[in-house]
């Protein structure tokens, strides 16, 4: 078992959401604590928050029965993946867990979670989320992908499969050692999405093995989380679009794929100003102005990159076929 596990939870804003779920993380700690010698600390990260975030987390800093809970404030606001880095970056522990501040653990959650780190290959393992969505519950947690029309298009898998193509960002584990020697996750996907996806990508490129182990229960309340509660859904949808292209300017790697990629662009810009899809167009343009910066990581990225985009993909083909 690992000896030593850090738990980061990035913040912005979410006051209240630390005040329900903070103390289901420490009972799920405390719970792992009584059954195992592994020293756990729990690092808040604070993105600039403009709430009472700052003052919240000095309050249910005290009284966690011997556990170490540290605090990261940042005076600005830089993003989901620069808030996280700063977190990993002061963690001591081996293996880091991501828990965003929706989220709640179940008390279990951490044994089966950590287990897969006894296998030196595994990068990361992702957690079963009881995501709630409109009012229901939906299991998810397991992520697949396939390249199609031009781009890597990511979706929900089936639960029963043990691999997944990336561990989310607010409800999963990583092995430090191979997060820095990755480089985490990079800054230019700020503010949010597709950063988590990148960095497990890099590391099945990279050799490794990204897991999912459905006995390792979050509760997930998408709804309340940060992003959808203080952007806008065409804000949102801009940035989306823009870190899709950032991703395929940064990984993709096959010939056929990019030129495949090259050659829908032409087709989907038409189509989104026939459909008036502003997002899409605004997005593009955003991407090309960082093309400097992506240059030089994609550069960067291939010096690791031992495996082609289609083996990586082929782990999920029958995902698809079903």
């Amino acid at each position: 078992m690992i000896q030593s596990i850090s738990i980061i939870i990035p913040n912005y804003n979410g006051s209240n959401l630390l005040k329900r779920n903070l103390p289901q993380v420490i009972i799920a700690v405390d719970a792992f604590k009584k059954k195992y010698t592994s020293t756990i600390e729990i690092i808040i990260c604070d993105d600039g928050s403009f709430d009472d975030s700052v003052k919240t987390i000095e309050e249910l800093s005290k009284g966690t029965h011997g556990i170490s809970i540290k605090s990261i404030l940042h005076k600005k606001n830089h993003g989901f993946s620069s808030n996280v880095n700063s977190g990993v970056e002061a963690a001591s522990g081996e293996v880091v867990v991501l828990l965003n501040t929706d989220v709640y653990p179940q008390e279990d959650f951490l044994s089966p979670l950590l287990s897969h780190f006894d296998h030196e290959g595994v990068v990361a393992v992702g957690c079963m989320d009881k995501s709630i969505e409109d009012g229901k519950t939906v299991l998810r947690g397991r992520g697949i992908g396939q390249w199609k029309k031009g781009f890597l298009i990511h979706t929900a898998g089936s639960i029963e499969g043990k691999l997944t193509l990336w561990a989310s960002g607010g409800s999963s584990a990583f092995r430090r050692s191979y997060w820095k020697k990755l480089g985490g996750l990079y800054s230019i996907y700020n503010p949010f999405y597709w950063e988590d996806i990148d960095l497990c990508y890099r590391a099945w490129k990279s050799g490794y093995t990204i897991m999912f182990e459905p006995k390792s229960i979050v509760v997930h309340e998408h709804e309340e989380g940060a992003i959808r509660s203080q952007n806008s859904a065409s804000k949102i949808k801009i940035i989306a679009y823009r870190n899709q292209f950032i991703f395929v300017w940064l990984n993709i790697t096959d010939r056929n794929y990019l030129q495949n990629h090259i050659g829908m662009l032409p087709y989907l810009v038409l189509r989104s100003i026939l459909k008036f899809d502003i997002a899409f167009i605004y997005g593009l343009f955003l991407a090309f102005i960082l093309l400097p910066k992506i240059v030089q990581l994609r550069h960067n990225n291939k010096k690791y990159f031992i495996k082609t985009d289609k083996e990586v993909l082929s782990h999920f083909l029958s995902d698809f076929s079903n």
